[in-house]
């Protein structure tokens, strides 16, 4: 049986492995890690567990996601968001595992009117954007046998995430303000869960740079539209731009991904953001 360890699990995206585990039981065995019992900045700490567990795959659902803090925080973004991913990766080549390594659109910076492909130029303009690069970068220079996975907009059920805040602010708030400027793909992080678990039963493995998300295009305005909509919310949404309101980090104004790459390379089916957003709100209500 298979081995697969989950860096993060009991994060949004390890939640979710964790969620549909289940499904796969009969031919993986699951070990889902927190900061508590792997620091992923503890070099040693990381090769003692590997060399324990010897996982056939790593997962790295962990990441310093704090966008805007990161602008303070650089050491500690780049710690976990580089420097452990390239620990990670090393452990991973040294006992011929495959490391899945989930990163950002925030490593290029909005600039065009185009998706992005996988081969387009990064340029981060943020601590967060430029500390997931590096550990992108880390990750293929040490270990050939890694897949890393551009991901955008995560959401879910678990944890904090846009979604969720949203649908708090509804219940306080008569109207808010969203800002309308700002292009991405939201993505339900039970979608990428199953992607994920889609490229492990793939037998013959591509490795390299591959991007999911939901699709299309949509901004963090149309967004919470939505939202209110499927949760049956009266609220007023007012559209902002990015200048009426400001934050640290700069974000990019258009991250869209192409997602051609994976479709092709491993089969796998991107959703449209609508339904995998109403499906999320559907469990959250029905969980309250």
């Amino acid at each position: 049986m298979k081995k697969i360890l989950v860096i993060g699990g009991n994060g949004q995206l390890g939640s979710c492995i964790r969620k549909i585990a289940s499904e796969f039981e009969l031919d993986y065995e699951f070990s889902f890690t927190d900061s508590q019992t792997v620091d992923i900045t503890n070099e040693d700490q990381v090769n003692s567990f590997f060399t324990e567990y010897k996982p056939d795959y790593c997962i790295n659902a962990s990441a310093y996601t704090a966008v805007d803090l990161a602008e303070k925080e650089n050491e500690k973004a780049f710690a976990v968001n580089a420097d452990g991913v390239g620990y990670l990766a090393q452990a991973c080549k040294d006992i011929n595992a495959i490391l899945i390594h989930v990163s950002t659109d925030y490593v290029f910076d909005g600039e065009t009117n185009l998706c992005y492909s996988e081969d387009d130029f990064t340029n981060p303009i943020g601590v967060y954007g430029e500390s997931k690069l590096k550990g992108e970068e880390l990750a293929m220079e040490i270990n050939p046998k890694t897949i890393i996975l551009r991901t955008s907009w995560l959401y879910s059920e678990f944890n904090k995430n846009f979604v969720k805040t949203m649908l708090n602010l509804f219940s306080q708030k008569d109207e808010l303000g969203i800002v309308g400027d700002q292009f991405g793909q939201p993505t339900n992080a039970t979608d990428l869960a199953e992607a994920i678990m889609s490229i492990i039963e793939t037998r013959e493995k591509k490795y390299g740079i591959f991007h999911f998300s939901n699709y299309p295009e949509t901004t963090w305005f149309e967004f919470a539209e939505k939202i209110a909509e499927f949760s049956g919310s009266k609220i007023k949404l007012n559209k902002l731009t990015t200048d009426q309101y400001p934050t640290p980090a700069k974000r990019p104004k258009r991250s869209t991904m192409c997602l051609d790459k994976i479709e092709k390379v491993y089969n796998v089916e991107t959703r449209h953001w609508e339904n995998s957003l109403e499906e999320c709100i559907e469990i959250l209500q029905s969980n309250k």
